[in-house]
């Protein structure tokens, strides 16, 4: 018995063709996983000497990969014939196939484009603390489709990178890591606006995540000790007048936080002193009421 009389005709003249495109597609994919983790490796290596900018890595190591499957599908191509005389064909009609592949792909190259300039221009990097489509996080990764921001509560946004390419951002991180933070309380009108001023003050300094002055002039050189911490009486409302209480933190990351203990405490020292926080008074007046006061005065004028 032999072998080759149950396999067919096409498949014994194409057998070594067929074990060349396994073995590069094997090859290929062997080869891309090799590389992607030596580059890892080595970034591990080269970042504990100097400093490596994560972002641009990122997008070396992407586009090697990328370039390594490439590489295959071309040697599969021209191994076949029958391909290799198509490749020529569309090669030769390039200009309306690029076209046609180019609307039908714009979202997905697109955001390939708007990848490759992130990681060149660099609005912002990996580990920057940044405000993208209204969620602030820290960018964790930037692929060459989308970029990953873990949020402040531990979501994962993934963001086409063509969408944040035409938004406004806000890197907390890049050049000056530290934040002027706002705090907006309100007195009564009865209450001493530079008695409630001072407690501001106090209960500000007296926080540890408060920079001082010594501290903000390591960053900032030309600050005056005067604007270390202000408060400004900001409107006088409806039923309050509002003061916002200014203080330096070292970082956005934990300015939230800190904003929060220092209302805690200066409503603590507001109630202690006898500053009131007053709430909105409304005054409600019944249809009935009205018609029956109408009916007296229309009384009292007959």
């Amino acid at each position: 018995m032999v072998i080759e009389e149950y396999i067919p005709e096409w498949l014994l003249k194409n057998l070594a063709n067929l074990v060349f495109i396994l073995a590069v597609i094997i090859a290929s994919f062997i080869i891309a996983k090799i590389v992607d983790r030596a580059l890892k490796t080595y970034f591990g290596i080269v970042s504990k000497k100097i400093i490596v900018d994560e972002t641009v890595f990122g997008l070396v190591r992407r586009i090697s990969v990328a370039f390594i499957y490439f590489a295959g599908i071309v040697v599969i191509i021209l191994s076949i014939p029958a391909l290799r005389s198509i490749s020529l064909a569309l090669f030769a009609g390039a200009g309306f196939a690029g076209i046609v592949i180019g609307m039908a792909a714009q979202s997905t190259l697109s955001n390939v484009i708007a990848g490759v300039s992130l990681a060149t221009f660099r609005p912002f990097r990996v580990g920057d603390r940044v405000n993208i489509n209204n969620e602030y996080g820290t960018v964790t990764d930037i692929t060459l489709g989308h970029t990953v921001v873990n949020t402040w509560d531990n979501r994962r946004l993934m963001i086409p990178n063509h969408i944040i390419s035409d938004q406004s951002i806000i890197n907390w991180t890049i050049e000056d890591p530290t934040v002027i933070w706002p705090i907006d309380m309100g007195i009564s009108y009865d209450s001493d606006i530079d008695h409630a001023k001072s407690i501001m003050i106090e209960e500000a300094r007296k926080h540890p995540n408060v920079m001082r002055y010594e501290d903000i002039i390591n960053y900032h050189p030309r600050s005056c000790k005067d604007e270390e911490i202000e408060v400004y009486v900001t409107e006088c409302g409806d039923f309050a007048v509002n003061l916002r209480l200014f203080v330096w933190v070292v970082t956005r990351s934990i300015a939230y936080t800190t904003g929060c203990e220092l209302i805690e405490a200066i409503k603590k020292r507001f109630d202690a002193e006898g500053i009131e926080i007053p709430f909105p008074y409304r005054t409600i007046v019944y249809k009935k009421d009205i018609m029956e006061e109408k009916e007296q005065l229309y009384r009292e004028d007959t």
